[in-house]
């Protein structure tokens, strides 16, 4: 009997030698191997990603040009960030926010407007300043602009042959507007990996017409600081140089004031997201380009 349990204790003994041997061996073989590289990450989409309580809204790098001169106009009109979101909407529905020069018999722009409408002349509507500007003139004559339903204060200005095409957009618009006019802060992120020549000169129209008297600016060759005269106005400057990123070469943005600073930097891949936590009131803005 106890030499059958010396052999049986020296065949676990062996089986367990054996066990440890073909461990180590597999170890070894993971050591000279090259390892397996994860997934790669997929690039999100190109263009900018606002959010705002929860609700988002996204804009391709060309919509968002067009958003961001929309937007500064109603800021230059000392309009408030509601009616950015009507005419937002509206140049959703109308264009896809895009300014295109053809349209529904005579309709032209981002606002699909007709020249034989009295508008202005094709020349004039196809420049984005002049339509939106052109827009917000008709808006406030609308009664009860401000407080009545956006899609149908937006038909009244547009007389649209779909009078509840506006509806749609609303909710995006609202976000959009709220990110642009710099209500809600640290809002946006963007994304562009085929941006051409950077250039920096596109945004002093914005900063000098939209958000004239509210900033100053100072320029070196690859860095702006902005000094904005209250938060409002500094989120403002800092997402519609944003909204301009491919045209711009805008690499990164910094915000600093009352609660501290927080910063941006654009990630080709993903949608950067900024770094501060907690709620900053910035009256400087740091472009980096």
């Amino acid at each position: 009997m106890r030499s059958v349990t010396s052999r049986l204790l020296i065949l676990l003994l062996c089986l367990a030698a054996v066990a440890g041997l073909l461990a180590l061996g597999a170890w070894g073989l993971r050591r000279l191997l090259p390892s397996t590289p994860g997934p790669t990450p997929q690039p999100v989409t190109q263009g900018c990603l606002a959010t705002v309580d929860g609700a988002t809204a996204f804009l391709s790098p060309e919509q968002s040009k067009w958003a961001s001169i929309i937007v500064a106009e109603s800021i230059r009109r000392g309009l408030p960030a509601r009616a950015a979101t009507i005419a937002l909407a509206t140049a959703m529905q109308e264009s896809s926010l895009r300014n295109i020069d053809y349209g529904d018999r005579d309709s032209v722009g981002l606002f699909q407007q007709r020249p034989s409408q009295g508008w202005g002349s094709v020349e004039q509507i196809m420049d984005p300043w002049y339509s939106s500007g052109k827009f917000y003139e008709v808006l406030v004559t609308i009664e009860n602009w401000q407080t009545g339903d956006i899609n149908d204060v937006a038909q009244a200005v547009q007389r649209s042959g779909v009078p509840e095409g506006y509806r749609k957009h609303v909710e995006e618009a609202r976000v959009l507007a709220s990110t642009l006019t710099g209500h809600s802060a640290a809002a946006l992120t963007c994304v562009v990996r085929d941006s051409a020549t950077p250039q920096p000169s596109v945004l002093p129209e914005i900063f000098e017409r939209g958000l004239a008297g509210g900033v100053t600016v100072e320029r070196a060759p690859d860095q702006w600081t902005i000094t904005a005269d209250d938060p409002t106005t500094a989120w403002a400057a800092a997402h519609l140089a944003m909204a301009n990123l491919r045209d711009s070469g805008l690499r990164s943005v910094n915000a600093t004031g009352a609660g501290g600073s927080t910063a941006w930097t654009m990630d080709p891949v993903a949608y950067a997201p900024w770094t501060a936590s907690t709620p900053v009131q910035p009256t400087t803005i740091t472009l980096g380009f």
